[in-house]
């Protein structure tokens, strides 16, 4: 796929046009105004941000433990009246969504990086760009942080804050096949981390180290203490994927318990998400797209203007991977009842090299439609949502925190499977609408300006008539 992407064109486009129009506002010198900032770049963003919450979305209304499948809750998803819709539910939105709609944020996240500061550089601001950057970062991980510890412990802001620091900046003058080649790689290598890949070849070897004591057991033999130890460990593994009712209970009183007793029940799994998980494996999930996205900035895939036949040529390969190994897998999965061994082969062994086709040929698909002028309301208010990214991103978290955990409702547990959807399309609708309100009034979202005030340690100016005002 890289390979596809990266012989489409030659030469980096560059053009301060583009880069206005992919980077959205950027954070040096002077905002664009708000028609300039409705771009491809803007709609991918904002349809990757809200399609991320159709994964997200378990880890508000069931435990943390369901993240990839719905297993060990209240209401078991696949047995009962409503066990074939929530299949089928699960089916679709593993085969379009799974992975993909992240990886898609993350190539967002790299473009705006490469194009904001080679921007601001061909401006002469090289050493500003530098500290703003560092900055910019810096605040971003903060607000990560709160949110993870405040709001909700799956906080994804620390991770890009993080990884920018770490890896971005010096990569942001290397070429399109460069960056292109060495996103690939991150991407092949974190394939086989405990995120995808690495936790099936482990389990495959622990399986087996279990059933060969299994063996030993009934021949009458002694276990070793070792063999003893595998038994246990599997024993462990399995009671992980699909958690008894005790620990369904444990769970759910906890979580209940208030703001304060849901938010230190899973203070631990916030900490653990942002330190271990991280350093183990979640800077490879995000540089590789990262560094890809950087990629596809510089070639001008991402700013549309490459051939319609491109994009076409693109989503059909990206599809032609994606789609048949994501439905096979998830098919393969089901029909088993969901066995680990089972899901572990058709879901997480391919589970890097299925989401990001599916997520470059996404991303050439809604370019296809941005270039065909495709219903032009929507797109605007999708645009909108992008524009006001991190602020639809925690406010999407405090809804659904509200609906689930905080409010009156209290609706953690209480729906089945499917019907955490139908709270997906209402936070959807919750966001179209109010970003494009909202935008009507102001330059930027809320937290946007709250990041840029304090990137720059000075209030900047927020409302649309403060620039007009200024002759701006």
């Amino acid at each position: 796929m890289a390979h596809v992407v990266a012989s489409a064109i030659r030469k980096p486009v560059v053009s301060t046009t583009v880069e206005e129009e992919l980077a959205g506002p950027p954070h040096l010198l002077k905002p664009l105004g708000q028609q300039e900032r409705i771009s491809s770049m803007d709609i991918l963003r904002g349809f990757a941000l809200m399609g991320i919450l159709l994964m997200n979305i378990n880890g508000f209304g069931l435990p943390i433990w369901t993240q990839f499948v719905p297993l060990g809750t209240l209401h078991p998803a696949f047995t009962g009246p409503h066990a074939h819709l929530n299949a089928w539910v699960w089916i679709v939105r593993w085969i379009l969504g799974e992975g993909k709609m992240r990886a898609l944020f993350s190539m967002l996240f790299g473009a705006g990086v490469v194009l904001l500061t080679s921007r601001a550089e061909e401006r002469g601001e090289g050493e500003r760009v530098a500290d703003i950057f560092l900055r910019r970062n810096m605040w971003l991980i903060a607000i990560g942080l709160l949110h993870a510890y405040l709001i909700w412990f799956g906080d994804i802001l620390v991770w890009y804050g993080m990884t920018a620091l770490l890896f971005l900046y010096p990569c942001r003058k290397l070429k399109a096949r460069t960056l292109l080649t060495a996103g690939t790689l991150v991407v092949l290598v974190s394939s086989l981390s405990p995120f995808s890949g690495g936790v099936a070849l482990q389990d495959f070897g622990l399986s087996s180290k279990a059933a060969a004591a299994a063996a030993t057991q009934q021949s009458g033999k002694a276990l070793t203490a070792a063999q003893i130890g595998d038994q246990k460990a599997w024993e462990g593994r399995l009671a992980a994927w699909k958690p008894d009712a005790q620990a369904i209970e444990s769970d759910l009183n906890l979580t209940r318990s208030g703001y304060v007793g849901a938010q230190m029940h899973h203070a631990s799994d916030a900490s653990t998400f942002q330190s271990v998980i991280y350093y183990t494996l979640g800077f490879g999930d995000v540089l590789g797209m990262m560094l890809i996205g950087m990629g596809l900035a510089r070639n001008g895939f991402l700013s549309g203007r490459l051939p319609y036949k491109t994009y076409a040529s693109v989503a059909l390969a990206g599809f032609l991977i994606s789609l048949p190994a994501a439905a096979m897998g998830a098919w393969k999965a089901c029909e088993s009842g969901f066995d680990l061994i089972t899901s572990d082969k058709w879901l997480f062994l391919p589970y890097e090299l299925v989401r990001v086709p599916g997520a470059l040929a996404t991303a050439a698909l809604l370019l296809m439609l941005v270039k065909s002028g495709f219903w032009p309301s929507l797109m605007k208010r999708v645009a909108a949502v992008g524009q006001t990214a991190l602020s639809n991103y925690i406010f999407t978290s405090i809804l659904c925190q509200f609906v689930f955990v905080w409010g009156p409702y209290k609706l953690y547990e209480r729906l089945e499977f499917y019907q955490l959807f139908y709270v997906v399309a209402a936070v959807w609708a919750v966001n179209l609408i109010w970003s494009s309100i909202w935008l009507r009034y102001f330059e930027f979202g809320p937290l946007e300006w709250v990041w840029r005030s304090l990137t720059y340690w000075k209030k900047q100016p927020m409302r649309l008539q403060s620039k007009v005002a200024r002759g701006a």
